[in-house]
């Protein structure tokens, strides 16, 4: 039996952080993205907009219920079909958006809805607006609420960074894969994989946990 080769180890490493780099950029810009879209989708279902509270939970019902690799497929190869070419680095990103934004949709509507109607009722007999006690006393509690939840998503879209590299994006694990093929190598590319995933989510985990028990000394004292 083999033991582990160290040296192939260390000479991946440079290419192990340009793909972690990359996986980064990807994750926080699936993460900013899905808030983008899920906080105004959220809103819009706990008002019951007309119409588009109907379109926010058709998105919702789409979004979590296909995989994020057959929306990476329809947009990598399907959208060139109809003229629509974009690079694997934002059909990735666009990708991860989709997929989180109906998360996100769905953390921070609980979070809205455990808002207590007295609180609201309240503050509309104090002469509030619907838009300051949105502002001022929904979304900050809103936000406290679904913090765990949010966190969950956040890491979710963290490990579903490892999909895009089917469309050709050199992420961490088409970087492993294409290690594993050329050098049989599989022990110390999956070393090399696992120690950059926890070298991502675990900080990420960390500072999720810290800021829940922050909000929650802040709401119990």
């Amino acid at each position: 039996m083999t033991g582990i080769d160290f040296e192939f180890i260390a000479n991946h490493l440079p290419h192990y952080g340009k793909a972690l780099l990359l996986t980064l950029a990807l994750g926080i810009g699936g993460i900013a993205g899905s808030m983008i879209v899920g906080l105004p989708g959220a809103l819009l279902l706990h008002f019951r907009v007309p119409v588009l509270r109907n379109a926010v939970a058709a998105y919702v019902g789409f979004s979590r219920n296909t995989p994020l690799l057959a929306q990476l497929f329809f947009l990598y190869f399907g959208l060139p079909a109809i003229g629509i070419r974009w690079s694997g680095f934002t059909c990735a990103l666009v990708g991860l958006t989709f997929l989180g934004g109906g998360y996100m949709i769905e953390a921070l509507r609980s979070g809205i809805e455990s808002v207590g109607r007295p609180q609201i009722e309240s503050a509309l007999s104090l002469g509030f607006s619907r838009a300051q006690i949105t502002r001022r006393i929904v979304l900050p509690q809103a936000l406290a609420s679904a913090t765990p939840a949010l966190a969950a998503n956040c890491i979710f879209l963290l490990k579903e960074t490892s999909v895009v590299g089917i469309i050709a994006v050199a992420d961490l694990m088409h970087l492993t894969q294409d290690l594993i093929g050329l050098y049989y190598k599989t022990t110390e590319s999956l070393i090399l994989l696992v120690t950059a995933y926890v070298i991502v989510i675990v900080p990420v985990s960390w500072l999720f946990s810290r800021l829940e028990k922050v909000i929650r000394h802040a709401e119990f004292g």
